[in-house]
């Protein structure tokens, strides 16, 4: 079985998780353990966090993410999938709004918000009732998926160096998602919807990353194949 298919075979597997997990959301059977957690961050994480959450949820913004794809995929100058990523970027923020006005989930009470402005992005801004999903954690999600499947099938970066940066990339999720339920903008079922959806689209891409990725490293082994075939007829 082919990575790539792997790939694919995962990311539309998330999706119909999601689809079945907001199922499960709309009919409320999490709202017990999502007011439960919110207290519980709220509760063990030092007010002293505020402004740094607050800047995570700045730079998870949809322009600034944006931004960062049009980066990733000009330096990598993959025409395909950067379409592909670009399409279903955009395809993500129109399933995320199609739930937040259609699946029953009212975000969290004023009265538990804690985001302090820190950088103004202009931007659109359509306001509804729900919650559901969280945009910034599947944002976050989509591009680091993207991004450790190209650093682990990178032969520039050695396996520590891997490591390290998955370590990073894994702490910015991990921090973007904790940040999106302690100031109170998201349930945690919103974060994890958010994220099932994000991952599963992030993995659809890398599926075409990683089919270029191997016909690259491929051709160049060729001649040397055919070489040593020579050798062995030869002889």
């Amino acid at each position: 079985m082919s990575q790539r298919f792997v790939l694919f075979l995962t990311g539309i597997s998330l999706f119909f998780l999601f689809i079945f997990f907001s199922y499960l959301v709309n009919k409320n059977l999490f709202t017990h353990f999502d007011f439960n957690m919110t207290v519980h961050l709220q509760n063990h994480i030092s007010r002293r966090f505020d402004e740094a959450f607050s800047f995570l949820s700045d730079i998870g913004k949809f322009e600034v993410m944006l931004v960062v794809l049009i980066v990733l995929f000009v330096v990598l100058r993959k025409l395909l999938a950067g379409i592909v990523a670009f399409v279903l970027f955009g395809g993500f923020h129109l399933i995320e709004l199609f739930g937040k006005f259609f699946v029953d989930h009212l975000p969290p009470p004023q009265f538990m918000l804690r985001t302090k402005n820190i950088l103004n992005f202009p931007q659109y801004h359509v306001r509804s009732e729900f919650s559901y999903p969280s945009g910034h954690a599947g944002r976050a999600a989509f591009l680091s998926v993207i991004l450790l499947v190209i650093i682990w099938h990178s032969k520039r970066f050695s396996s520590k160096v891997k490591m390290i940066l998955s370590l990073f990339i894994v702490g910015y999720d991990i921090a973007m998602c904790v940040s999106r339920v302690y100031l109170g903008e998201h349930w945690t079922t919103d974060v994890v919807g958010g994220t099932m959806l994000g991952a599963g689209f992030g993995l659809l891409v890398s599926g075409l990353l990683v089919g270029q990725g191997k016909l690259k490293t491929l051709l160049p082994r060729l001649p040397k194949y055919r070489i040593e075939i020579k050798k062995v007829v030869s002889a």
